[in-house]
C-alpha cells in the first residue's frame, strides 16, 4: 500500500482549507503517478495535481490536490481529520 496514513496539522488543516489539498504520508519509494492512481481509487475522486516532497525526518510527503467539485475538507471529514 503506497498511502500509509493522512497528515494532520495546522497546515495541512490551512492548505485544505486554502487550495483543496490533503496532506499523506506515503512510501518513499512510490512516484507520484502510483499516489494519484491508488488515491483515486480508494477514496473515488479525481485527484488534479501531486507534489512530494521527503522532510528532514526522512518520510516522504504527497500534497494531493483535488479536482473540483471534490472538496478536501469532506474528505477530511470521512477520515475523522476534523
Amino acid at each position: 500500500m503506497i498511502l500509509k496514513k493522512p497528515i494532520f496539522s495546522e497546515k495541512a488543516v490551512r492548505l485544505m482549507e486554502e487550495q483543496n489539498k490533503v496532506l499523506f504520508e506515503v512510501e518513499k519509494s512510490s512516484n507520484k503517478k502510483q499516489i494519484k492512481e491508488e488515491f483515486e481509487k480508494i477514496f473515488d475522486v479525481k485527484v488534479e495535481k501531486v507534489n512530494t516532497l521527503i522532510n528532514a525526518k526522512g518520510k516522504k510527503i504527497a500534497f494531493i490536490k483535488l479536482k473540483p467539485p471534490a472538496k478536501a475538507s469532506d474528505l477530511a471529514s470521512k477520515l475523522g481529520m476534523i
